[in-house]
């Protein structure tokens, strides 16, 4: 009989140790994030790719890869199966005959933080948790709190004081309890770790409690299930604190295990950050397994801003590993390919899910990707969150009465 979930145990990919995933559990003994594993044998035993694709449409429809055991323990707004379309007008700007965008605007709470929150909440709610806190630029802290409302739970939420305003508004119409800090959100990591320590608290910041990740990994099943079960040659990420790209290559080697798709094929994982905070591609030129914290950074892709992230060594693994790369945009080069996105394509997207479009531009203009190649770039929230990148200049006001002519 097929089971909800073929969830074993926990394990720390730096030392080995294994943990049991029924109790709760933060960081390694060792001070590494732990990783969920799964039982694939029987996954594969009871279960198909084409069930999968039978199933409707959200991210729970791969639950036997999911930690949660019971279907009643699940906490969804109907988050998934996002949007995945082919670029044809930019991709001929760009040069690239096969330019994607996977849209992780169109999905509650507006993020791809989304699924993580989902995930995360429900396996906090299946542990007993009662009050979670976690640090946040914004939109994970806005989607945990909503999702926390939704399972009873007490979200304590600290983000940095210039995050982007409709995700404090996110967490306060939640009912979450939200403090904003004048710093960075290392800043409000330390809060939060104290909290933690001093009162117990559930600690659901990135990487620090195992299943956000198990929420993130299922961009990475979409993408191979929405390709046909065939797997692209590049995908951008933009990476903060690097969940996302962590959790796509975790998929993609799930997959491989199942036998769903070919055996040691990857597409090249390109992590993508801003100039202005760049630890990822710092450590990657060098040829380094960790980042050294990038000091004074700024940029307006505030959800990419994270001078040193806990996974690094993950991310850096994922990258080396899938033949990829890691590159920086300017601020300029960002929202520039905002700008082109939605004039071009119709999509106003988030400045982080921008600078992997300017990214793309840069390595087609490198070599580094051919023509032919099939890219996805990955857009992880809704413009409208950010209309502080948007200036609005020329429009001419019209009084009543007034007549527009048209320009030849």
């Amino acid at each position: 009989m097929s089971k909800f979930s073929y969830v074993s145990h926990l394990e720390c990919p730096k030392c080995d140790e294994k943990y049991r995933e029924d109790q709760i559990h933060h960081l390694c003994n060792c001070g590494s994030p732990l990783l969920v594993r799964y039982d694939l044998e029987k996954v594969k035993k009871n279960v198909s790719r084409d069930d999968i694709s039978n199933r409707k449409n959200s991210l729970w429809r791969y639950h036997e890869l999911l930690p949660v055991h019971s279907e009643e323990n699940v906490i969804s707004l109907g988050e998934g199966i996002t949007p995945f379309e082919k670029l044809n007008t930019l991709g001929a700007e760009y040069g690239l005959n096969n330019l994607y965008i996977k849209d992780e605007g169109i999905i509650p709470t507006g993020s791809f933080k989304t699924r993580g929150a989902s995930v995360g909440v429900s396996k906090a709610s299946e542990l007993g948790v009662k009050q979670l806190a976690m640090p946040t630029n914004g939109n994970a802290g806005a989607a945990w709190a909503l999702y926390a409302s939704k399972a009873n739970i007490k979200a304590t939420i600290v983000m940095p004081l210039d995050a982007p305003e409709i995700t404090r508004k996110e967490v306060y119409i939640a009912g979450g309890d939200l403090h904003l800090i004048n710093g960075l959100i290392s800043d409000a990591g330390k809060v939060v770790g104290q909290l933690v320590q001093n009162e117990g608290v559930y600690d659901a910041s990135t990487l620090k409690e195992p299943y956000r990740i198990e929420g993130k990994k299922t961009m990475g099943y979409e993408i191979i299930e929405q390709f046909g079960w065939n797997v692209p040659d590049v995908i951008l990420y933009p990476t903060g604190g690097g969940v996302g790209i962590i959790g796509i290559y975790k998929a993609i080697v799930e997959l491989q295990e199942l036998g769903w798709i070919e055996k040691g094929k990857f597409p090249r994982l390109v992590a993508v950050q801003a100039e202005g905070c760049a630890p990822i591609v710092e450590a990657w030129k060098k040829g380094q397994k960790e980042s050294v914290f990038f000091e004074n950074s700024k940029t307006c892709a505030f959800g990419i801003n994270v001078p040193k992230a806990l996974g690094d060594f993950l991310v850096l693994e994922s990258i080396y590993t899938t033949e990829g790369c890691a590159i920086a945009v300017s601020e300029k080069e960002l929202l520039e390919a905002q700008k082109q996105v939605a004039s071009l394509e119709g999509n106003f997207i988030c400045p982080e899910g921008a600078a992997t479009f300017a990214a793309a531009r840069k390595l087609r203009e490198q070599g580094w990707i051919q023509a032919d190649e099939h890219v996805v770039c990955l857009n992880t929230g809704l413009g409208v969150k950010y209309p502080e990148t948007v200036e609005i200049e020329g429009v001419q006001t019209l009084q009543p009465g007034d007549k527009i002519y048209v320009n030849n």
